[in-house]
């Protein structure tokens, strides 16, 4: 092994492995719960945790999201009162679940049962058979017909996608879908709207996924399709409302990384696309890897990673990697892990692992 860099390149390269390299990630979650959850609900009240953490804001306002992109946001329009009072219909869908580029953006929209007819005159559509500006026009209407409907919103950042993917204990996409919409539905209950229907594009087995969902809100009618998006046209606003969220945070990305001037032309974010590999090998760093913009959870990322970057080689601490390191005169990789021999003096945490809210275990 070379002779160890500076430690602030270590660190940074420490987190490559963890982050870019397909190594192990960990978030520190504080519970507000006074008690701690059961086994059973354990890692939907992480994520409700982690999404209150982040704060919710009211309307389209991205704000909050721009100021820091690194974790999780949610939107919400106003409740609209007739959805405190009448029996209301609730459709979830999402936008940007393929795409090694950028966030999911997952999205509820409600309305009263008795206005279904109302909605459905709306046009709303699939959002995918839309283009931006259809879909721009179609979300000002059902923001405007806010007097019967509501809309919220979560944003999950691709930082945050990959942390979670590639954490010690494996939390794959489609959990985090099923929690993602799970949360937003119990936002909808809290907020005091009275749901009776719930309408869901489906992730996995469909029926496996109404199942859970019936036995998680009891009381409730729960329909799950696959292209639900296309049947029910509550579903169709929910989509509407995640992906002109999700085309807005994509074009007015803030990138955290200094790279000067910024080639915005992505392509459509999804993996076979020419353009966005294109675009994946021209801000590939063979050190530090890629801005926080990419899903490097992906297997597009990290075959580029693995053929187009500078290699690493990593002690296996299974295989004794602190006397390998020493007979090399080296340091371990994972001592920089371990508390500071000399205790006196404080380890300023690098924004390489604040910003990815890395702890150490």
């Amino acid at each position: 092994m070379r002779a160890s860099p500076p430690p602030v390149q270590v660190v940074a390269v420490i987190c490559l492995k963890i982050l870019n390299r397909g190594g192990k990630a960990s978030v520190e979650v504080k519970r507000r719960a006074a008690q701690p959850p059961s086994e059973q609900v354990r890692v939907t009240c992480v994520i409700v945790d982690l999404f209150r953490n982040e704060g919710t804001n009211t309307a389209m306002d991205l704000k909050q999201f721009e100021a820091d992109n690194s974790g999780s946001c949610r939107l919400a329009s106003r409740i609209p009162d007739v959805c405190r009072t009448e029996d209301c219909c609730l459709g979830v869908d999402e936008a940007g679940r393929g795409p090694v580029l950028g966030p999911m953006v997952y999205g509820i929209c409600f309305c009263p049962v008795s206005k279904k007819e109302e909605l459905k005159n709306l046009k709303v559509a699939d959002s995918k058979t839309l283009n931006e500006a259809e879909r721009e026009n179609l979300f000002q209407k059902l923001d405007e017909a806010e007097s019967y409907i509501g809309w919220a919103l979560q944003i999950l950042s691709p930082n945050m996608i990959s942390t979670s993917m590639l954490q010690r204990t494996k939390y794959n996409l489609n959990a985090l879908s099923h929690d993602t919409a799970i949360c937003l539905i119990q936002y909808a209950l809290d907020s005091g709207v009275q749901l009776k229907e719930v309408y869901v594009d489906t992730v996995g087995p469909a029926e496996k996924y109404e199942e859970k969902l019936s036995q998680r809100f009891p009381g409730i009618q729960v329909t799950v399709r696959p292209k639900a998006d296309s049947l029910f046209p509550v579903v169709s606003a929910a989509s509407i409302c995640a992906k002109v969220a999700r085309d807005r945070v994509v074009k007015g990305w803030n990138f955290a990384e200094d790279l000067g001037e910024i080639d915005t032309d992505y392509g459509s974010g999804y993996p076979n696309d020419p353009k966005t590999k294109e675009w994946l090998l021209k801000y590939l760093d063979p050190v530090f890897g890629y801005p926080q913009f990419v899903r490097f959870s992906w297997s597009t990322a990290q075959t580029l990673m693995d053929s187009k970057a500078a290699p690493v080689h990593w002690d296996d601490d299974e295989e004794d990697g602190e006397k390998a390191a020493q007979r090399q005169n080296n340091r371990s990789m994972l001592s920089y892990f371990s508390a500071s021999a000399e205790g006196d003096r404080a380890q300023q945490t690098h924004r390489f692992f604040s910003e990815r809210k890395l702890k150490s275990l």
